[in-house]
Order: C-alpha cells, then sequence, then structure tokens
C-alpha cells in the first residue's frame, strides 16, 4: 500500500451531489479540469472513486481542541453553561503543554481521518503560572500537523483575563482575537476591549457570540462596531437569535447583512448546553438558521466541542454535524453539507475549494451515491485530499450472519 501523504493527478469516476459521474485532474493543489467519466489523462497515480461521491472537504469554523478527549479525565457533572466553564477552569489548572498537545493532535487527526482538512481552534488562555500552555501547545500541533491539515488559532480571551495576556498569545503566534463577550459583567464593554486590540493589531476577530435562549443581544451593536473592517469577521453560536421575535430578529440580521459578519452554529454542543432550565417543550438552542440564510448571511457550522465538559459525546465527524443541522435545524441535505464545507471556508476566510475548476483541491470521498446515503450512513468507507494530495483513507468491512428466507404460504398466494 502506497504510504501516505500520496500526490494525486487524477480522480476517475467520482458521483458529484447532482448524480453526474465525473474524472477529475488535479495539479499544483487545484482542480485544474474536470470531465465526465472517462475523459481524464492517464496517469500512475489515479485514484478510482467508483461508488464513491466526491464533495468539497469538510473545515471545523470552530473547535476547542485544547479542551477535547478531556471529558473521562475530569468526570464533570452533567449540566449547562456555568457548570462546564466551571468544570474546565478547575482541571485546567494541572495541564501541561505535553497533555494538551497529546489530546489536542489525537482530537485533529480524528477530524482529519473522518475527512476535515481545515480547523479554527479557539484555545484558552490559562490561569496558573504559565497561562499560554494551551497556546504553546496549538502551535507545536499546528507546526507537527502542517503537512497534512490547516490550522487556525483563535485567542480564547475571558471577560477578567487582562489585555496584556492576550496581545502574549498573538506576539506568540495566534491568528485572531476571540472571547465571550455576554458572559462579562458589562458585555459591551469587553466588546469594545476585544474589538479594539483586533483594530490595533488589524487582524480578524471570531467572538462566541450570545450562547443564551435569553438576554439583551450582543451582536447587534458588534456588527456596528466592525463596519467596514477589512479583516475576516465572524461570530459564533448565536443561539439568542433563535429565541428573537421576529421583528428584532429582522433588525439584527440587516446589521450583520451590512457587516458582513460570519455566523457560525454548532448544533450538537448548543443543543446539549442549553435548555437545561426548560424541561417541558425544551428549546433546540440553535441559532436563527433559516433566516439568516434566507436573508443571505454567510453561515457555517461546526461542532465546537468533542468529549469535554461542553458536550461528552462527538464522533470528530462533520457528518455528524450535517445530520443535526436536518433534523434539529430543518436544513435541506444540500444546505446542511454547504455549512460544514463551502460555508464553514468562507466564515474562515479560506479560498473556495471542490470540483470547480481553479478551486482548492481539497476534497472528500464518501462511499454513496446520493446525499441521502452519505449523511444518513455516514459510511466509514473514505479518501482525504487535502492540497492535491491523499492524506487520509479509511475502509471498513461488515460480517453479518447469514438469514434463511421464509415462505410463507399466504405470500404465496398473493
Amino acid at each position: 500500500m502506497t504510504s501516505l501523504p500520496q500526490p494525486l493527478t487524477v480522480l476517475r469516476n467520482a458521483t458529484l451531489p447532482d448524480g453526474s459521474v465525473v474524472d477529475v485532474e488535479l495539479g499544483d493543489g487545484i482542480v485544474r479540469s474536470v470531465f465526465p467519466a472517462g475523459g481524464a489523462i492517464r496517469a500512475a497515480d489515479a485514484l478510482d472513486l467508483d461508488g464513491f461521491m466526491l464533495l468539497t472537504a469538510p473545515a471545523e469554523p470552530h473547535a476547542h481542541l485544547d479542551k477535547a478527549l478531556s471529558w473521562d479525565l475530569i468526570n464533570p457533572s452533567a449540566g449547562d453553561l456555568g457548570l462546564a466553564i466551571e468544570s474546565w477552569r478547575a482541571y485546567s489548572r494541572e495541564m501541561t503543554v505535553e497533555s494538551i498537545a497529546d489530546r489536542a493532535r489525537a482530537q485533529a487527526l480524528a477530524m482529519l481521518r473522518n475527512g476535515t482538512t481545515a480547523v479554527r481552534c479557539h484555545v484558552d488562555i490559562l490561569v496558573g503560572d504559565d497561562p499560554l500552555r494551551g497556546v504553546h501547545a496549538l502551535l507545536q500541533v499546528r507546526a507537527e500537523l502542517a503537512e497534512l491539515m490547516d490550522i487556525e488559532l483563535v485567542a480564547l480571551a475571558g471577560p477578567d483575563l487582562p489585555d496584556a495576556a492576550i496581545e502574549a498569545a498573538l506576539d506568540a503566534g495566534v491568528d485572531l482575537v476571540g472571547g465571550a463577550p455576554h458572559l462579562a459583567v458589562t458585555p459591551l464593554d469587553d466588546l469594545r476591549r476585544l474589538l479594539a486590540i483586533a483594530e490595533r493589531r488589524q487582524i480578524g476577530v471570531d467572538l462566541h457570540t450570545d450562547e443564551g435562549l435569553s438576554g439583551d443581544p450582543t451582536l447587534i451593536e458588534f456588527a456596528r462596531l466592525v463596519r467596514g473592517w477589512d479583516a475576516p469577521v465572524s461570530a459564533g453560536h448565536c443561539v439568542r437569535l433563535g429565541t428573537l421575535p421576529a421583528a428584532e430578529l429582522d433588525e439584527v440580521i440587516a446589521e450583520v447583512l451590512a457587516s458582513d459578519i460570519g455566523i457560525i452554529s454548532l448544533p450538537i454542543t448548543n443543543l446539549y448546553l442549553q435548555g437545561w432550565g426548560h424541561p417541558v417543550a425544551t428549546p433546540r438552542g440553535l441559532t436563527a438558521l433559516r433566516a439568516l440564510l434566507d436573508a443571505g448571511v454567510r453561515v457555517g457550522a461546526g461542532a465546537d466541542n468533542v468529549r469535554d465538559p461542553f458536550n461528552p459525546v462527538g464522533r470528530s465527524d462533520a457528518l455528524e454535524t450535517a445530520s443535526l443541522l436536518v433534523t434539529a435545524g430543518h436544513l435541506s441535505l444540500a444546505e446542511a453539507y454547504t455549512a460544514v464545507s463551502d460555508g464553514a471556508r468562507s466564515v474562515m476566510d479560506l479560498p473556495p475549494a471542490g470540483v470547480i475548476i481553479g478551486a482548492r483541491a481539497e476534497l472528500l470521498a464518501v462511499r454513496g451515491r446520493t446525499l441521502s446515503e452519505v449523511i444518513g450512513d455516514a459510511s466509514a468507507d473514505r479518501y482525504v485530499i487535502h492540497a492535491g494530495r491523499l492524506v487520509a483513507r479509511s475502509s471498513v468491512t461488515y460480517e453479518v450472519a447469514a438469514t434463511t428466507p421464509i415462505h410463507s404460504p399466504l405470500l404465496e398466494t398473493r
């Protein structure tokens, strides 16, 4: 078996979501040509994708690799956002750079195996003697995996964190300013503080925003403050939008559109954390997906937390997120997959990818003939392509006991 990563020139017999079957030629990390099946050049490094659907590779616009896979280590009580934060902060005092890096690396590789080739990771600036332990760990993992996937880092700054600590994280190599102003005693003051740092550094922001079912939304002021910015701006969670009256929601969406803020929905974690105080008719805990999409807002979706105090489950698979967008968010299959792929890349300010001439060769092939089959079955048979190279492949073998047909006289008389 050829070792990975493996350069590829041709993909043959790939099924696209519209049902067409094509050959795809790759070169220099981009898609060079797309032909009806049988039309591509001969190549020794061709990959036959007969029986597989070829898609834009997922991108994860909101991860917490530093927290991932810590649920069993912490054994926290199940509960809402406040309890999760409390459990995480208590445990984080014990962590080392090495322990954070080990979990983060394992989580990133699990996501890559399932098809995600780009990740935006929020990294905590921690309490203790070395507040940049998480930053140093994630910078190490990013460097180790640089040939396999793209990792972007966001400084997750709590309201009680001094500006100097945020600046130190950015100086160390973190890319964007992050935070959660809605958790501050005076949310708009913290919002302005974080935006001022980003503006001074001339970099983008990605803020946890209005992560609750009630309270005064901060997103509308966020949108007004970044009007005219050239740097990328995005807002994660935004679950408060899902509970706003229609007229108020329309006003917020108009401001978001005017500032071109990308909105990031995180269904699995928000479904877990939200609604604990509503045992009857429990709210879904999602942002206003339909209204945002219909208005033309750029929307991406991700998993957020995986097996940590903020979400005890998760399969590190964007198809799980897409499935939840269908069942809990009432999106179509195409809308759901777009949210975890092209939509996610858009809110992350990444170049377009997919089976389009001139697009980046960030591709995922999953066994299946239709999008319903791909998202519904989420087959483990996959090929993952990053920058035109095969960086992961997986297959599964099933063995099921044979059954004996039953011949019913009643059926035979029909």
